[in-house]
């Protein structure tokens, strides 16, 4: 396999081994080899080696064996293909993501080790086959039900038998926090994973952890280190240094059990005897890989669970859509919570009574009473939407966002003093109109949270006041009264739990456009409610109908089953599945045509193609909605269409022989974000 952009070297290609290098050409090691002229070369890894070749004429030797290392595993490159090829993408891109670039001082010290390890192995085979030591114990005939902690809040050995027979679960997590054995608070929902793998390393077996942030990833490992010890773990993050992170990828090829941990990417991390894959609210945006091919961490787990047959679980407070589908469908099991530990919320109206504690505090009386009762005795959390001071602004009239006039951004003001300015070109709003009513007047929508925290410093004088958002972020506060002022995602775990829970600009969240707005706003609620200690109370403002229901009743899943249906009836995600094809008006025409002539029959009724419309660059973009019976012939047919655009484009006059132009195709699948 070439490491390459270019879709049409997106396949094997056959290299002669020289002897010189038979001893290090092993499949999955890293290598260069020529391409086409003479002294042209390029890198790559070799997937397989065999006696016999399909190519008739003389093979191009290898010209260098780069690491005797195999890092790319036959598991893992099967993983890429598959990947690669339903989102009609290049594997070359998704291996990029599965293997960290190549650290040669760590490698050395890997392969030493590892060598000095089989050495001592080699010598204690000898000495107990001479019968100077005593044989090791047999294994435990009952080793499939190692002793362990049970995993609790979901029955007796319910979660364990699914692990043990490799089930698929969509678990919904318990919304409490717990103490670990070390006195250490984590989310429920960490502890519930951390004994799931636990229970599948005692088995023999690896587990995969896959998390959204390093905020989550931190509770895990916390969680983690109650149950196993950490030579057991091997964590693959965007914060580890290159060194450190290709030391960590490396201790995955080792033939023993362990628990690797880590955000999207590690979903390709190699691993022995793969037990458990396991993701962590998979519905946040963060699982959506931003590189080509764009495939989410959720169908990766899909695709590799398939291939392996090891247990998969989607863990959550809110299940998302397509965990929903799958659930319906029958392909997914569905693991309740326990009914005991629903928590208690309480809807409010966002209307300020005459309390002038509770208008200085831009909160409702009932809710600013409940938290005054609950700063006697621990603290509260306040989430908001947005940091800073105001972060949105609207018309004062319709209320609609305001939008900058020279490049339609939105509008942001970042002090009391400060005229308004655009989010993206940074213009000042002098002299603005709104285009949906003319007003000419703004008001705050939202507060973000440095308004908020002045606020309320001023109505609750002497108390903590402490700020967690994107420029400063905590991870966890004390059990001590304070007022906890988070923007979504970024609530501190609380010792013990909150003892209260307030959430504002309800109606500001769900002003954003989106197809997932709704879904988006459920699962961000839901998990700061989860750290509220039990039965505290959590009050949610400014929002009413199914959502304020759906979080009473703590019902999400029946949510997700309505959102689900809803889709069906409109043809939208995850109910089907989309690609969009941009590229110049004659290639996105082509390359449509081509879609509708290799469908036939019943098929040709499971796509159907939105557009043309203009886009940026002189392009036009169409939408392809189509059944995920027939996505395998539509990701073939749009990919062929992108290898014969690539190979077709022709030199431009008066540029340089070997100038082309860049494609005039593009594809990408599974994209919602065009449907906001």
């Amino acid at each position: 396999m070439l490491e390459s952009l270019l879709p049409q070297l997106d396949r094997l290609f056959d290299y002669r081994i020289p002897e010189r290098l038979a001893p290090d050409a092993r499949p999955g090691v890293r290598v260069k080899v020529p391409l086409r002229s003479a002294g042209r070369m390029t890198s790559g890894y070799i997937v397989e080696v065999t006696a016999h070749a399909d190519f008739s004429g003389t093979l191009s030797e290898l010209e260098e064996v780069v690491s005797a290392v195999p890092v790319l595993t036959p598991e893992v490159w099967a993983l890429a293909r598959s990947v690669a090829d339903r989102a009609a993408g290049n594997a070359s891109d998704v291996v990029r993501l599965a293997v960290p670039p190549r650290q040669v001082r760590v490698e050395k010290a890997f392969v030493a080790r590892r060598a000095k390890a089989a050495e001592a192995a080699a010598t204690a085979a000898v000495v107990a086959a001479a019968g100077n030591t005593e044989s090791p114990e047999s294994a435990d005939p009952s080793g499939d039900t190692p002793n362990r902690t049970p995993i609790a809040g979901y029955g007796d050995n319910v979660i364990e038998t699914a692990l043990y027979r490799r089930a698929r679960l969509s678990i919904t997590a318990i919304p409490t926090v717990r103490q670990t054995s070390a006195g250490e608070w984590v989310g429920a929902w960490a502890e519930t994973m951390a004994a799931m793998a636990a229970f599948t390393l005692g088995l023999g077996r690896s587990s995969i952890l896959v998390v959204p942030d390093y905020r989550d990833q931190d509770q895990l490992e916390t969680a983690l280190r109650a149950h196993v010890d950490d030579a057991d773990i091997a964590r693959l993050d965007a914060r580890q240094t290159n060194p450190e992170r290709y030391a960590h990828f490396l201790s995955c090829l080792e033939e023993r059990p362990r628990i690797i941990i880590g955000n999207r990417s590690v979903v390709y991390a190699p691993a022995f005897e793969l037990g458990l894959i396991a993701l962590w609210d998979d519905g946040d945006p963060l699982h959506d890989e931003p590189l080509s091919p764009y495939v989410s961490s959720r169908d990766v787990a899909l695709i590799r669970q398939a291939q392996s047959g090891s247990a998969l679980a989607f863990v959550s407070h809110s299940r998302s859509s397509e965990v929903q589908r799958l659930v319906e469908l029958g392909f997914v099991d569905d693991v309740p919570q326990n009914p005991k530990f629903l928590p208690n919320v309480i809807p409010t109206s966002a209307q300020v009574s005459g309390d002038a504690f509770a208008q200085s505090a831009r909160i409702p009386s009932s809710a600013w009473m409940a938290a005054r009762k609950a700063l006697e005795t621990g603290p509260v959390l306040i989430q908001v939407a947005r940091p800073g001071y105001a972060p949105v602004l609207a018309c004062a009239s319709c209320t609609n966002p305001a939008h900058c006039l020279v490049c339609d951004g939105p509008l942001r003001t970042q002090s009391k003093n400060s005229p308004p300015s655009c989010v993206l070109c940074g213009a000042i709003a002098a002299q603005w109109q709104c285009r949906h009513c003319e007003g000419t007047t703004f008001r705050l929508i939202g507060q973000g949270s440095a308004r908020t925290a002045e606020e309320l410093g001023r109505a609750f004088p002497a108390t903590r006041i402490i700020v967690s958002d994107g420029t400063r972020s905590l991870t966890d506060v004390s059990e001590a009264p304070a007022l906890v002022i988070a923007t979504r995602g970024a609530e501190p775990v609380a010792a013990g739990g909150y003892h209260a829970v307030l959430l504002l600009d309800g109606e500001r969240m769900l002003a954003r456009e989106s197809l997932t707005v709704a879904e988006d706003c459920l699962r961000w609620w839901s998990n700061a409610i989860a750290l509220a200690a039990p039965r505290a109370p959590a009050i949610i403002v400014g929002v009413g109908g199914e959502l304020a229901r759906t979080l009473v009743t703590w019902q999400q899943n029946r949510f997700a089953s309505d959102e689900l249906a809803d889709r069906r009836r409109l043809r939208f995600p995850p109910a089907v599945r989309v690609a969009t094809v941009k590229g110049t008006p004659e290639a996105v025409a082509g390359a449509v045509k081509e879609l509708h002539d290799s469908v036939h029959g019943e098929d040709s009724a499971k796509i159907d193609v939105l557009g043309p419309v203009p886009d940026e660059d002189d392009f036009v973009r169409s939408i392809v909605r189509f059944d995920y019976s027939v996505g395998q012939v539509v990701a073939a047919t749009l990919r062929a269409a992108v290898i014969r655009n690539a190979t077709s484009r022709r030199k431009i006059p008066g540029r340089p022989a070997n100038f082309r132009p860049p494609p005039s195709l593009r594809v990408r699948f599974d994209d919602t974000e065009i449907l906001d």
